[in-house]
């Protein structure tokens, strides 16, 4: 089910029922707000309509038991093609892009006559990972597109995209999620997740359910109340920080580390709303030191204990302002 994006869910039901669907969708927005629920779902809907027997719910939804949807549970429709980056079997790690020959693959689903009803889909999630071989290949088939075929391309950046690439598509945006969604998703997806925990988790998210469910994984509730105790009550001895960056620099961590960094500024900006005068003036001050360094220190490789007590050290200067 997709939950807060009601207007791009309508605009693309109105033009499937209409018989006037574009045959290249632009799913942008932030990530982690449901584009690529959205995708499988728009997929799972069309290919089922189209196969029979259609289906009689509203938006997108598809029941569970219909023949389509089950088989494109289990990734074994034979008109549907999904690309994504791929795991290396040498590092166990994901790959840098989505390849030239992943696009060019798509050939062989274009090839062969529709299975099991006259239209296919294509989803790429993300169109943002593709290297620029790739693009080019998809431009050609944008394009030029196959007969009854749907693209549905993931952007969490689409100012990025080729704008030619842009001008070919139709547009959905999708915006981050409100209070309400969120709470509804992460109580479906974490349901033992206690409500001052789920609510702290909202908060850090900034209206994206996928963050959210990233960030109950790694405890970031202890990291953020770590962080605001430098923030309220300084670190004269620099015991806190130093402790912050033992915990943060250690093998292992470095999904806290990174989504450490990620968090932090966002921690500063609600605690300026909260203060004034001097204070806030220091903390708006140790906001904008925090976004510079979070944002080099992975590009640059910063040592992440080293990283994290010098971030220490700017929250430190909202409570202790320097001589």
């Amino acid at each position: 089910m997709i939950v807060g994006q009601d207007r791009a869910v309508g605009q693309f039901s109105d033009a499937w029922k209409r018989g006037a669907l574009h045959h290249a969708w632009l799913l942008a927005g932030p990530k982690g707000v449901g584009k690529a629920t959205f995708a499988r779902e728009a997929a799972t809907r069309v290919l089922a309509d189209a196969a029979g027997p259609q289906v009689d719910a509203p938006g997108l939804e598809t029941p569970e038991d219909h023949r389509i949807a089950k088989l494109v549970e289990a990734g074994s429709h034979p008109d549907l093609r999904w690309l994504e980056r791929l795991v290396n079997d040498k590092t166990n790690n994901l790959a840098r892009n989505i390849t030239v020959d992943q696009v060019r693959s798509l050939a062989d689903l274009f090839d062969l006559t529709p299975a099991l009803s006259p239209w296919r889909v294509v989803v790429i999630d993300s169109i943002d990972d593709l290297e620029k071989s790739a693009a080019n290949a998809l431009l050609k088939m944008l394009e030029e597109p196959p007969a009854n075929t749907i693209f549905f391309l993931v952007s969490h950046s689409p100012g990025r995209l080729l704008p030619t690439v842009r001008s070919r598509c139709r547009r959905l945006d999708f915006q981050s999620l409100d209070d309400d969604a969120m709470t509804s998703i992460l109580a479906k997806a974490l349901p033992e997740q206690k409500d001052f925990e789920r609510a702290r988790v909202i908060a850090a998210a900034d209206g994206s359910a996928g963050r959210a469910i990233a960030l109950a994984g790694l405890d970031l509730v202890s990291l953020e109340d770590k962080a605001i105790k430098i923030l309220r009550q300084g670190d004269p001895t620099n015991g806190r920080r130093s402790d912050l960056a033992l915990e943060l620099g250690k093998r292992g961590a470095g999904d806290r580390y990174a989504a450490f960094l990620e968090m932090l500024p966002s921690v500063i900006a609600r605690e300026a709303r909260s203060l004034t005068g001097a204070p806030r003036l220091r903390a708006v001050d140790a906001y904008a030191r925090t976004r510079e360094l979070v944002a080099i220190a992975p590009r640059l490789s910063l040592d992440p204990a080293s990283t994290v007590f010098q971030l220490g050290g700017i929250l430190a200067s909202v409570a202790d302002p320097l001589p």
